[in-house]
């Protein structure tokens, strides 16, 4: 905030030799700038913590299918364990109750202490009926729990392959559209999950310009026609610049500025060339703080356009 408003009071320190629809210009464009820049910070935090929140949520996922099959095999043990005793009590009733048929004719009294301990033997075989009964339920709750989260588990995945495959397809399509350009310093790779288009300055504007040149302007409109379609991406075009501080009386005057609005030159010839839907563009400077090799300033001064997947419908499996 500090720098836009020293940014503006240099602005009214030279609105004397800048006629007033070009100052009032420039005023709306920094301004414009300055709000895509927190628009894009907001968003890249968001998809950030999204994208950890997503991770955490499917680690959590395999943890509770990995307890669940170790729960169902100690039930299942537990309950044929059961089983086994339930038999043997249902034998040694039948057992006793030949005997007391045998015993019947020999005393009322001994057919009686018989009788009192078949019905004994009778409640026990009752109560472990009974706990065999809620274990096997247990067990059968435990069972479809598991079935439900590998199922959850297993739609997880197949979404994640879904973006993953369709980023690779992505990069092929971009890397064939713009093989004419390799060796003029444009790179296409894929990392993190996203796609990175990375395009020398050299390639799109002459020195201290926001101006495209005609041949990156070919570059451009022939990414935008690929992207065209891709309605589940989300692009970010980003500015970026040497550490060489500018001289010049008139705008750009930074390297802040200067990098701003060479992104947004870009999205406007993208936008402007295609049938690509504005919101899911966004334009952001970066000055010269984020280097890829601070030893060469040619490779640091670029366009880098990063092509992300939406991720709604891997938090809305989450959210189920």
């Amino acid at each position: 905030m500090q720098r836009i408003v020293a940014i503006g009071m240099l602005i009214v320190a030279l609105s004397a030799c800048v006629p007033a629809k070009k100052y009032n210009e420039l005023v709306e464009r920094e301004r414009i700038c300055s709000q895509e820049l927190e628009g894009y910070k907001a968003s890249a935090l968001s998809n950030e913590g999204k994208a950890k929140e997503l991770e955490t949520r499917y680690e959590q996922l395999k943890k509770d299918v990995s307890q669940l099959k170790k729960d169902t095999l100690q039930l299942g043990t537990n309950y044929r364990f059961l089983q086994a005793q339930y038999d043997l009590v249902v034998a040694d009733n039948e057992a006793n109750e030949r005997k007391i048929d045998q015993l019947r004719l020999s005393g009322a009294k001994e057919t009686a202490g018989y009788q009192a301990d078949l019905e004994a033997k009778n409640l026990e075989l009752q109560r472990k009926e009974n706990a065999l009964k809620s274990l096997e339920s247990e067990l059968g709750a435990k069972q479809r729990l598991l079935e439900e989260r590998e199922l959850r588990v297993n739609e997880l995945e197949e979404a994640m392959q879904r973006k993953d495959d369709a980023i690779k397809q992505l990069k092929t399509k971009v890397s064939n559209a713009l093989k004419g350009f390799e060796n003029k310093g444009l790179t296409v790779v894929e990392k993190n999950g996203k796609i990175y288009v990375s395009l020398e300055a050299k390639l799109l504007f002459a020195s201290g310009s926001t101006v495209v040149e005609t041949e990156g302007k070919r570059a451009l409109v022939d990414l935008a026609k690929v992207l065209e379609n891709e309605k589940d991406m989300e692009i970010v075009v980003e500015g970026h610049t040497d550490t060489d501080k500018l001289t010049s009386a008139s705008h750009p005057k930074s390297n802040w500025e200067l990098s701003v609005l060479r992104a947004t030159s870009v999205v406007e010839i993208m936008t402007a060339n295609s049938k690509m839907n504005p919101a899911q563009l966004m334009a952001a400077g970066r000055s010269e703080f984020h280097p890829v090799d601070p030893k060469d300033k040619a490779k640091n001064r670029r366009i880098e356009i990063i092509i992300s997947p939406n991720l709604n419908e891997l938090f809305q499996l989450i959210g189920q």
